[in-house]
């Protein structure tokens, strides 16, 4: 997944905007975007919206972000949605393996409830939008076989320190969230799933938000979380190996695979050895999946 979406699960019409803006998921938002008195409505339309999106013969990924495990209304929004067989369910305010592993054992249920296969719903954390969040991300390893992708967030985390702000007068993070970006990749990494960057909310700011994708591409995320969908193309463009790339991949593949022996090998006047391979090899894979 390259680009993921958030839409309000509330508004039909910014739901069918989202169908058609082009993204690889759509993050059908049960949380933040929508008010108390209007969740009940939310998870109604939303479901009515996996119904029709998932008959389309070419749709994007559906996920549902459902309200906090600790907010009292995490149940019945999974009640709610899971007969429209979301793709993933994300979790805001994660703090660590035990809550994903929690919500898996509340999705797996429904899924034997509503005939739909075991195992098919993932898991997609928001990690580091509270202090003990941070300090879970080492969990996340092992915890469920549902975990697709970790993301971080900055928003509600300043919120949760109380900080005045979380950037800079030139737009760069300041250092608690900057920290917690890089925790994320870690804990991706750690976990073996895509890390998902998070969103960049000046959408108005389009030299910033292209810099964002591509210092996130460039440390190792592999998509990013937009709020609008004018976000969606610049993130599909960045986040996309580019043919060049790809094909330096494909050589680098097939030099090591005629001379298996070899730990280093030269190509282009450039040492290469085993990282070099490793990075090839994920590469190419992630350009397959976005040529399917």
């Amino acid at each position: 997944m390259r680009s993921l979406l958030f839409v309000p699960g509330d508004s039909p019409k910014k739901l069918q905007k989202g169908l058609e803006s082009g993204a690889d998921a759509l993050i059908l938002d049960l949380e933040d975007s929508v008010a108390l008195d209007a969740k009940a409505q939310a998870r109604a339309i939303s479901l009515d919206f996996l119904g029709t999106a998932r008959r389309q013969a070419k749709r994007p990924l559906l996920i549902v972000r459902i309200n906090a495990l600790s907010t009292g209304l995490s149940d019945a929004d999974l009640d709610a949605v899971m007969p429209g067989a979301p793709d993933a369910i994300m979790l805001p305010k994660s703090e660590g393996g035990v809550d994903v592993s929690h919500l898996g054992a509340k999705v797996a249920v429904r899924e034997a409830e509503n005939d739909l296969p075991d195992g098919a719903t993932r898991i997609i954390p928001i990690a580091t939008e509270t202090g003990k969040g941070i300090f879970g991300l080492g969990s996340y390893a092992g915890a469920t076989h549902r975990l697709a992708a970790l993301t971080w967030g900055a928003e509600d985390l300043s919120a949760d320190l109380g900080a005045e702000t979380n950037r800079l007068s030139d737009g760069s993070y300041t250092d608690p969230y900057r920290l917690a970006r890089s925790l994320t990749l870690f804990a991706a990494a750690a976990a073996q799933v895509d890390a998902i960057d998070t969103v960049f909310t000046n959408f108005r700011d389009a030299e910033g938000f292209r810099a964002e994708c591509i210092a996130g591409r460039r440390d190792g995320f592999t998509g990013k979380m937009a709020i609008h969908p004018a976000q969606v193309p610049v993130i599909n463009e960045v986040f996309a190996p580019a043919p060049d790339e790809v094909a330096k991949a494909e050589a680098i593949i097939a030099l090591f695979a005629a001379n298996p022996g070899m730990g280093v090998i030269g190509l282009d006047g450039e040492m290469l050895d085993r990282p070099h391979l490793v990075r090839a090899q994920r590469l190419k894979a992630r350009a397959e999946k976005l040529a399917r």
